[in-house]
């Protein structure tokens, strides 16, 4: 009997997943058939492909030839331990999402539901292929559909001028970033033209490099996968696309796609290039730190929650970007045990922000449904009529914000100590940056803190700031059992790093040459020395949990009736009111402040004598304003002078035709 290996499985799913995106289209009479079966079939896809993920990191690496493609150029895939993680980091958060999205997409049109499910599972579909191709053309391919499925799905709403103007951006910046990942393979290829197989990846890893061509292949590799991340400066794209998608997925491109950048980026550096250098890491590094700050500062003054939820995702993307630069740094030095404790970083807080971020997208997808408000300042006091969301989201909102026993935690305290255990390197300079990295990190770190204060605080505790949102309905239970499963995920990747890092090692392994050691036991993380720095994340959630009780029964039992409610204190102003309370504005305005030079400010304040005042504030990003405003004015004047010649008049396009032939003949035929 033959034995079915992972990566057949994992062909089959997505397989699988393209049968139900035609499915999905053949049923658009049939709505409650999508919701209702459909994506809960892709939801068991996804479920499938995680398990494949999780074989593919105990099974050596598998491959093989598919009979597809062009003549010649038949698809190669591979499964190894890099793309089996990330396999289980797609397949476990769009579990999570797709069974979320069964709720959500209920009642929605539909022409726009039938649509909506065939390109979210050629998504899903694409992003897999990205991480099983083992060649230049099937992942081109892989990744040219992963971009137009997602480009269609951002433009779901596609009446709505700003969704398109968006949807646009991204699809011009996803082209620009895949023509540089096209540059980045012809230069790995080495210009093996006449080989047939040069376009293969195992071709690539045995190609003999040039430290320049090297260099070009990684730097191609860092603007093209740059790109689909959110780097900055090639952010500014994200903004816009993730808060004009449905909230399902905006998760998923937030959660999911920016790491298969990370991933293509991995693969291309640590993989397919047999030579690094210590000044690409520097550099990774460099942008790392400055998309982190960025990103944390632009979310810190944002008033949309999604758009809040955006630029936080290009936060932490720097923090995996810096990384990424921190193990290339340790690894050229020839430091292999500091590189595989900044690679297990790395993993896992790409596998924490899918879960994390996933998280709290499909909650702001809840509190939008519920109350029709992105605006932060109309909502509040949202815990009282969305409880199970309110606190679900609580558990995504400790997370990012990296405090433990919870996953975010745990990732942010492995990137500290491989900057803070670092030894002497041998570049004198480096000595010097790491430890402004390091409390660059923290810094991040904290504002990331304060920004889910404002988050959470703004939305869901205090007074409803609009009337209509007492009558806030609540969450149905596939929409309620999606977020549970995330939580779950932030909750058991905090409570057990250990038992995750030993899985991951075998990626951290296939980069590095060396998996981390654990130098604790099952229930310490000590990464270097038990020492110098260990967290037992058990003994610390049983502490919470019995801090947490003694509360209670101290509250419930020995002062229960000696309490007696009023309200609170009103500094003898009794005609209190929800705008009386701090604002997402008054939240970020210390942040927009110190900052100011980062950003541009517009403000609008109403008249001293208005009893209704409306204040608004705006912070726009100044590299839009300096380096793409211009070329986007550019553009529109070239179109405008094409159109000049576009008269409408048959003389006119004769005359065009003939001066064109005279042309030809005259210069051409010399």
């Amino acid at each position: 009997m033959l034995e079915l290996l992972p990566l057949d499985w994992a062909w089959a799913i997505v397989l699988y997943w393209l049968i139900l995106a035609g499915t999905g289209l053949l049923m658009q009479s049939r709505p409650r058939l999508i919701t209702g079966l459909v994506f809960p079939l892709g939801a068991v896809g996804a479920l499938a492909i995680s398990a494949v993920g999780l074989m593919g990191l105990i099974q050596p690496a598998s491959h093989f030839i598919l009979p597809i493609g062009l003549p010649d150029l038949p698809f190669h895939l591979r499964l190894d331990a890099l793309s089996a993680f990330f396999l289980v980091l797609l397949g476990g958060a769009a579990f999570g999402v797709t069974i979320y999205a069964v709720g959500y997409l209920r009642g929605m049109e539909r022409g726009s539901l039938a649509l909506l499910a065939m390109w979210y599972h050629l998504f899903l579909a694409g992003m897999t292929m990205v991480l099983l191709a083992d060649d230049a053309y099937a992942f081109m391919v892989a990744w040219e559909v992963m971009a137009l499925s997602s480009y269609f799905l951002v433009t779901t709403d596609h009446d709505v001028p700003e969704i398109r103007r968006a949807g646009f951006l991204y699809l011009l910046i996803a082209h620009v970033g895949a023509v540089s990942l096209l540059l980045c393979f012809g230069v790995l290829q080495g210009g093996a033209v006449a080989n047939a197989s040069a376009y293969t990846f195992d071709y690539m890893r045995n190609a003999e490099m040039t430290p320049f061509w090297a260099s070009a292949a990684f730097l191609l590799a860092l603007f093209g996968f740059g790109a689909k991340a959110g780097l900055v400066p090639l952010h500014v794209w994200l903004p816009e696309a993730h808060p004009a998608a449905p909230s399902p997925v905006s998760a998923l491109m937030s959660g999911v796609m920016l790491k298969t950048a990370i991933y293509g980026l991995l693969r291309v550096t640590f993989d397919l290039l047999n030579a690094q250098q210590g000044w690409w890491g520097t550099l990774a590094l460099a942008l790392g730190l400055i998309t982190a700050l960025y990103g944390v500062i632009f979310a810190a003054v944002q008033s949309d929650m999604k758009r809040l939820l955006a630029w936080s995702s290009i936060e932490n993307i720097g923090i995996i970007i810096a990384g990424f630069g921190l193990a290339l740094i340790f690894y050229a030095d020839g430091k292999g045990a500091l590189a595989a404790l900044a690679m297990t970083a790395l993993l896992y807080h790409s596998l924490n922000h899918a879960f994390f971020k996933g998280l709290l997208f499909v909650g702001t997808g809840t509190v939008l449904h519920a109350t029709g408000a992105r605006n932060l300042g109309r909502l509040g006091g949202l815990i009282r009529y969305l409880p199970w969301t309110a606190w679900l989201t609580l558990i995504g909102a400790l997370s990012i914000a990296g405090l433990p026993p919870l996953n975010g935690f745990v990732s942010d305290w492995l990137l500290l100590q491989a900057f803070l255990l670092t030894p002497g390197l041998s570049q004198p300079y480096l000595n010097m940056v790491i430890p402004v990295a390091a409390a660059t990190v923290a810094l991040a770190s904290a504002l990331a803190a304060y920004v889910m204060v404002k988050f959470y605080g703004v939305i869901f505790l205090g007074q409803p700031r609009e009337p209509g949102l007492v009558h806030a309905r609540a969450t149905k239970w596939p929409e309620r059992f999606g977020m549970i499963w995330l939580a779950s995920g932030c909750v058991l990747l905090g409570v057990f790093p250990t038992q995750v890092i030993g899985w991951i090692s075998p990626a951290v392994l296939l980069l590095t040459g060396q998996s981390m050691v654990n130098d604790g036991n099952w229930l310490t993380l000590a990464p270097v020395d038990a020492d110098r720095a260990s967290y037992a994340p058990l003994v610390f959630l049983a502490v919470v949990l019995v801090v947490l009780l003694l509360t209670f029964i101290i509250v419930r039992k020995i002062y229960h009736g000696r309490v007696r409610r009023a309200d609170p204190w009103d500094c003898g102003y009794p005609e209190q009111t929800a705008r009386m309370q701090d604002s997402a504005e008054g939240f970020g305005q210390p942040v927009r402040q110190i900052f100011e030079s980062f950003m541009r400010v517009e403000r609008e304040t109403p008249d001293p004598f208005d009893r209704k005042p409306q204040y608004r504030g705006d912070s726009r990003d100044r590299l839009w304003l300096l380096l793409y405003a211009p070329i986007a004015r550019l553009t529109d004047w070239i179109s405008d002078q094409a159109g000049r010649v576009q008269h409408g008049r048959i003389q006119w396009y004769l005359i065009y035709s003939f001066a064109t032939l005279i042309f030809l003949l005259v210069f051409v035929t010399r």
